[in-house]
């Protein structure tokens, strides 16, 4: 008895919420291949609704995390949360007053009788309901904050756990949050860049204990009453290699609490690969980025990008640049808002490569030195010229399309040129094969694209530009039938249409694609000579052959990077 529509869907939620549950103790990547395997009828399905519930998931989170304006993850509590947790005990401190409150954890002002001091004693909200991934993530910054010793970080005193509430005990600093501070408005430049230096330093010694911070923020940074900043909160720092960068062996047990797909970080603050979702290329550079992003709203009032809502908060990290330093403070100057740019670039190897590099410019630039940011050798401007954009990893989805694509449009191309040699003067076979033959593609192509998951923005971008050229071509019987010229006489315009498509690819998604559209550019020439030369007019071969190249090379390197991910995750 074939399954009805309603069931189909009942099935289809009861799968879908199972899979939810699975990815969220295992590899994210390989529980969802698995049910793809065991549910084959559901697979389009499955793959577009589990990325947009955990993309939902994800930032859903970060709405109850982030607060809006310059608010920390420690907020201050209203006057009635002031109050002492008597019905709160830990054994060795008295908690005298709530001090900062988060979506994940409470921070008490508390007595440690034993050493006769004042501490600031953290611990996880509602512990007892709290999940597997926020108890990982709350011991995981007790452990990590707990390695790190430099005088800009907050020490932990002592980790504990208490009748199954964990807890840990730092140094208690008074004063107020940078978050506080800014609410003032902004910072005068050489002030701000004074302060920013030891916090930059505090990050470059967890950076050479191996530990990456992921959350750094106006909230997470503590100025003491006689200036003195301090760096804390590290909920989201992740041990990795200082020698090759790869995950330290100590945070196995933990990777379930960073997996791919999870957007980790606080949405104004976060650099483009944590709002992409890519825990597994966040490194160093990316605390780098926050801490151009934290300098930017020292100089400014404001964070880099700020929205109405987290996610739409995401997206201009992910698309946008952000708004010019000196045209909103015109008290930077040029160097100053070289040194900030350089932080917040979105290719991660264009950003300063350490935090020695950064804490070296801004010495420079409080010294009036000329700063590296600057600089640029001319093998640096072709690097960028020719790089890939952060849109880049979206072809991964198209490696093997581009391929099949390629394939088509060069047998589409011999075929046209074969009749052309064979004397078909007639324009409705051409229109026939071109038109029908391309369309009748174009559909095969977007529908086989639709099943491997949700199509972006930026897809869709290229799919428009893609679909114009296809319009264009066609479009060139017609201009030749309404002029009354030869049919194909117009062709070596196809490399001149393509070519543009391309180029419009290496302004969104790499600048290599230059190269093809160079390549189009110059073929539509060599037809327009062979077509006024007295030789056969194997115009339209050539073109199909450069243009299946274009094509195929970009598109096999793709695949090969796709299949390795999905190697990588399947492990």
């Amino acid at each position: 008895m074939s399954e009805t529509p309603e069931q189909r869907d009942a099935r289809l939620a009861a799968v879908l919420d199972q899979l939810l549950q699975d990815s969220r103790t295992g590899n994210v990547q390989q529980k969802l291949e698995q049910t793809v395997r065991s549910h084959p009828d559901l697979a389009q399905d499955l793959r577009s609704l589990f990325a947009t519930v955990r993309m939902a998931d994800d930032l859903a989170l970060l709405n109850e995390l982030t607060q809006t304006g310059f608010s920390s993850t420690d907020q201050e509590p209203s006057s009635r949360a002031r109050t002492t947790r008597s019905s709160l005990t830990i054994p060795g401190y008295e908690l005298r007053e709530e001090i900062g409150r988060g979506g994940m954890g409470v921070v008490y002002r508390a007595w440690q009788t034993s050493l006769q001091r004042e501490v600031a004693l953290k611990m996880i909200l509602n512990a007892e309901f709290a999940s597997e991934v926020n108890l990982g993530r709350f011991r995981s910054e007790a452990l990590a904050a707990a390695r790190l010793r430099h005088p800009g970080i907050v020490p932990v005193y002592e980790v504990g756990e208490h009748e199954g509430q964990p807890w840990f005990s730092m140094q208690y600093v008074e004063g107020s949050t940078l978050s506080q501070r800014l609410q003032q408005g902004p910072m005068a430049p050489r002030d701000a860049v004074r302060l920013m230096i030891p916090v930059v330093e505090a990050i470059g010694s967890a950076h050479r204990e191996g530990i990456l911070h992921r959350d750094l923020k106006p909230g997470n940074i503590l100025i003491a009453d006689d200036g003195t900043p301090y760096v804390t909160d590290f909920g989201l720092a992740k041990k990795v290699s200082v020698r090759d960068g790869v995950e330290h062996p100590e945070t196995a047990a933990a990777h379930n609490l960073t997996q791919s797909g999870a957007i980790l970080g606080t949405p104004a603050w976060m650099s483009p690969e944590q709002a992409a979702g890519q825990p597994e290329v966040v490194d160093i550079t990316s605390d780098i980025y926050s801490l151009g992003a934290v300098l930017f709203a020292m100089l400014t009032g404001r964070p880099p990008f700020q929205a109405a809502s987290p996610l739409d908060t995401v997206l201009l990290v992910l698309e946008q640049d952000p708004p010019g330093l000196r045209i909103l403070n015109r008290a930077v100057d040029s160097e100053l808002e070289m040194v900030v740019l350089k932080c917040l670039q979105k290719p991660q190897d264009l950003r300063y490569p350490s935090t020695t590099a950064l804490a070296d410019d801004l010495r420079a630039w409080l010294n009036n030195e000329p700063v590296s940011a600057r600089r640029s050798t001319a093998a640096q401007i072709l690097t960028r010229v020719f790089r890939e954009s952060h849109h880049a990893a979206i072809l991964q989805n198209w490696g093997l399309l581009w391929m099949l694509h390629s394939l088509v449009v060069l047998l589409l191309c011999i075929m046209t040129n074969v009749m052309q040699l064979s004397g078909v003067d007639q324009r409705w076979p051409f229109v026939g094969l071109w038109v029908v033959g391309f369309g009748l593609w174009a559909l095969v192509f977007w529908n086989l694209r639709h099943r491997s998951g949700p199509i972006t923005a930026v897809e869709r971008q290229i799919a428009h530009i893609w679909a114009g050229s296809m319009i264009a071509s066609s479009m060139l019987f017609a201009v030749e039938s309404i002029m009354e010229r030869p049919v194909l006489e117009f062709s070596p315009c196809l490399g001149v249409i393509t070519g543009m498509v391309f180029l419009a690819k290496a302004g969104i998604l790499s600048g290599r694609f230059y190269i093809e559209a160079a390549m189009l550019f110059l073929t539509s020439l060599v037809m327009a000579a062979i077509k006024s030369a007295d030789v056969p007019d194997f115009s339209l071969t050539l073109f199909g052959v450069v243009s299946a190249l274009t094509f195929f090379l970009p598109g096999l390197k793709y695949y090969r990077q796709q299949q390795k991910a999905r190697s990588a995750a399947a492990r």
